[in-house]
This record gives C-alpha cells, sequence and structure tokens, in this order.
C-alpha cells in the first residue's frame, strides 16, 4: 500500500534525509523507511511538506504540468499595493522564465508558531502578508516573485498543496494519511 506522510517542516530543516551539516534534515523528524519528498521546500522556509514511496505520486505532486496548486503565507517587507499583486497575479518576468498567472490575495496575519530564528523586524518599516498560490514551484520562485515587485519576502509558509493542509500539524510534526483519501484531496482545486 502506498504512504503518504504530510509533515510540518520547520524553518532550517533541509528537505533530505542525508546529513548535511550544520543544518538539520528529515532524517531527524521521520523514522519510516522508503518514503521521500515530492517536490522540495527551501530550507529557510517552512510549512507542509508530502512525502511518500510511490514516484508516480511525487510526479503528480511536483510536477508543473499537472498543474498542483501549491498555496504559501507570505510576510513581506511593506504594505502591498493594488498595484504590486496584480502584477504578481499576471506573471513576473524573473529573467530566466516568466511566471505564470498566481491567485494572490491580501490577508490578516495568520496565527502561526513562533519562527526559530524570528523573522527580522525594521520598526520603520511595516509588513504585510499575502496567501499566493502557483502551480509552477521553480527554485525559490515566491521569494524571487515578491522581490521584484519590491516586496522582499520575510517568512514563507505553504499551507496546502491542492486540497491537502497542513490544518492541525504543529511544527516538527507528521502523520500519514489514507493514499486513497489524499488523492482525492490532491485532485481539491483552489
Amino acid at each position: 500500500m502506498t504512504k503518504v506522510i504530510i509533515f510540518n517542516k520547520p524553518h532550517g530543516v533541509i528537505c533530505q534525509f542525508s546529513p548535511n551539516p550544520p543544518h538539520k534534515t528529515l532524517k531527524e523528524f521521520i523514522d519510516i523507511p522508503n518514503v521521500y519528498p515530492a517536490g522540495r521546500l527551501d530550507t529557510d522556509s517552512e510549512g507542509l511538506l508530502i512525502l511518500t514511496d510511490d514516484g508516480k505520486l511525487q510526479s503528480l505532486i511536483s510536477e508543473p504540468k499537472y498543474g498542483k496548486y501549491k498555496t504559501y503565507w507570505v510576510q513581506v517587507e511593506g504594505e502591498a499595493s493594488d498595484e504590486q499583486l496584480e502584477s504578481l497575479r499576471n506573471g513576473v518576468n524573473l529573467g530566466d522564465f516568466i511566471s505564470t498567472k498566481a491567485i494572490v490575495e491580501k490577508i490578516d496575519e495568520p496565527e502561526l508558531w513562533e519562527r526559530n530564528p524570528p523573522v527580522r523586524f525594521r520598526k520603520n518599516i511595516p509588513t504585510s502578508w499575502l496567501e499566493i498560490s502557483i502551480c509552477e514551484g521553480k527554485n525559490r520562485q515566491v521569494r524571487r516573485m515578491t522581490a521584484k515587485v519590491g516586496l522582499p519576502t520575510l517568512r514563507l509558509v505553504r499551507v496546502a498543496i491542492g486540497g491537502v493542509r497542513l490544518d492541525g500539524l504543529i511544527i516538527g510534526q507528521w502523520r500519514e494519511i489514507n493514499s486513497q483519501n489524499f488523492i482525492g484531496l490532491l485532485n481539491d482545486t483552489k
């Protein structure tokens, strides 16, 4: 039977099992043989990571051609303007590629766990929170998109992939879910 693990990855953890000092790896949290991340989440990002022992399922989750939306809560430096939000929605020229259209909304600050180390703050510069959903997921894409429109990312938390949500998992916690239920959730659209 296919194994599917959902994990709330802490900041500073590398999405691999082999040692990589000085960083923590998945091995320090998940002791299940033969499961691997379906896609990646940057070391300095937090939140939902899905692991499985099924290669086809890994592809379905991570390959852009399948159009699975990944949803992030993003704390940015500055107050996001309507023009900046519209730029993010319409696709941003990042030099090596133009991002596809994204679903972007301004949100109230979400209730999250404390990050270790804490996010840096500047008293004279406000921050705002965005919910950004993309179906690509290239290297550091959300961070590059927000920076390009003048809103550097301070904190990035992935909260969903398709209809699979982080709900109820505390930081560093994982749980196994039924693979048939998972497929149904994964195929839920935003």
